[in-house]
């Protein structure tokens, strides 16, 4: 789910990457980092924490250059240390290079476990050093060429920025999993990010985005473009991103996230109608917009009955077992005028374990709700995701193991309706679900080590 981000071509770089990533920084909370290039020589500052909070004026002069690229991050295949934080950098016996990856590597195990049998010594647990091993060992005559071998052994989900001295590169995994765009600067500089948020913020023009399987070299200002991995014959671009994790004023894969998600609430409404309810409340921020929709559809009024503090991070360290309970409560709040009295649909993006439904629903009951029916913008999250989310293991995803009713009684809520399978599809204008993974909803993994190791792998 990371963030990343580049840019050539402008004096400013290192300034307009941390822009670029403030944008971003809803894709990751763990840690940031920006490289940049002066032409000649790499500087890279990597902290934990949040963007605003690491790049501070002095961080930022320490890193001149007309290039950067920058990342925040979301830890997957690694754990949420230092040593892990992005963009990656190595000086090697062709030069210096740095990485910025967002996805996952679902065959890194095996690659890693090769390279370390052949003497590589790994500096980091994260997918993506893996890539930096394959690029170094690579007999290949150019870097591009380098790449392009070493990517040709990887099987999974990356969209990747890379910075040379005198280049910046990116490069779109076959099926298209993770987004990637385009754009340019009046200035004539060249950006690319994974959402188009990052570009609205700088001022640049959304360009387009990169095909998936596409690679790009940015060198002395010319942008030359390739395909050197032939498009997977079904894409696999991630539906999560819609659902969750883009920013609402974003377009994504060709459509504005706020109005899919506006789509998603109107099917929901259509399909898991609540006709007896007085109003309808979102769990803030993802799932407002499908709220709306909810809302616009059925025709109940729409209302704001959970309010959301924006000073309580991911890093929130709950001290005692006896006040654990309150978390939720440091994120949300209810407004008892609001719902006092009422029969209120409440809309969520998704359940996961459901654990925090179980403590909103509660809480709204708490704040005088006289019923709660928890409507969900997306199908049941039944199956672990393996390109790029941290979804928990089988066992713990309550939808693999219970049912409708079940998860309902669990979260104390007077009624359960999640969209269907056709409903998302025809919400992303995509009825077949033809250009979608949604192996997290339906257990159809994309990628063939997954497919062929699926049965071993999901029991976990």
């Amino acid at each position: 789910m990371c963030g990343i981000f580049g840019i050539v071509g402008h004096g400013e770089a290192s300034n307009l990457t941390y822009l670029g990533l403030h944008a971003l920084q809803h894709r990751g909370q763990e840690s940031a980092g920006i490289v940049a290039s002066d032409g000649h020589i790499l500087r890279a500052h990597r902290q934990m924490g949040l963007v605003a909070d690491i790049f501070t004026a002095p961080v930022i002069d320490g890193l001149p250059g007309d290039a950067a690229i920058g990342h925040v991050r979301y830890s997957t295949a690694g754990g949420s240390q230092l040593k892990n934080a992005q963009p990656l950098f190595v000086a090697w016996a062709g030069g210096q290079f740095s990485i910025a990856h967002n996805g996952n590597i679902v065959n890194a195990a095996e690659l890693k476990a090769s390279l370390e049998a052949d003497g590589a010594l790994f500096q980091s647990d994260a997918d993506t050093e893996v890539v930096m091993h394959l690029l170094a060992r690579s007999k290949q005559p150019t870097f591009e060429a380098k790449l392009v071998e070493s990517l040709r052994k990887v099987e999974g989900a990356y969209s990747i920025l890379l910075l040379t001295e005198d280049k910046l590169i990116a490069v779109r995994d076959p099926h298209g999993f993770r987004p990637l765009v385009l754009g340019k600067m009046k200035e004539g500089a060249f950006v690319v990010a994974s959402e188009t948020t990052a570009l609205d913020l700088i001022e640049a023009e959304v360009v387009r985005e990169l095909e998936p399987g596409e690679l790009i070299v940015i060198e002395n200002g010319v942008l030359r473009a390739s395909m050197p991995f032939k498009p997977a014959p079904r894409l696999g671009r991630c539906i999560f991103e819609h659902v969750y994790f883009a920013k609402p004023d974003s377009v994504l894969f060709g459509s504005s996230v706020y109005e899919v998600r506006k789509r998603l609430g109107m099917q929901l409404a259509r399909e898991q109608p609540a006709p007896d309810a007085d109003l309808v409340i979102a769990v803030p921020d993802s799932g407002v917009p499908a709220a709306i929709g909810f809302s616009q559809t059925s025709g109940i009024p729409y209302d704001v009955g959970l309010i959301r503090s924006h000073y309580v991070g991911r890093t929130f360290i709950e001290p005692q077992q006896s006040i654990r309970h309150f978390g939720v409560k440091l994120k949300l709040s209810a407004v008892r005028s609001v719902l006092k009295g009422k029969r209120v649909v409440v809309v969520d993006d998704s359940i996961v374990r459901g654990t925090t439904s179980r403590k909103i629903v509660k809480m709204l009951k708490a704040a005088g709700a006289v019923s709660v029916h928890l409507r969900i913008s997306s199908p049941p999250t039944q199956w672990p995701c393996y390109y790029g989310i941290d979804t928990p293991s089988r066992t713990e995803l309550i939808a693999a193991s219970h049912s409708t009713e079940e998860i309902a009684k669990y979260v104390t809520a007077d009624s359960l309706g999640y969209l269907s399978l056709e409903g998302l599809g025809a919400a992303v204008e995509d009825p077949k679900r033809s250009t979608y993974c949604t192996a997290c909803f339906s257990g159809q993994y994309l990628t063939e080590k997954l497919s062929r190791d699926s049965d071993a792998k999901l029991s976990a």
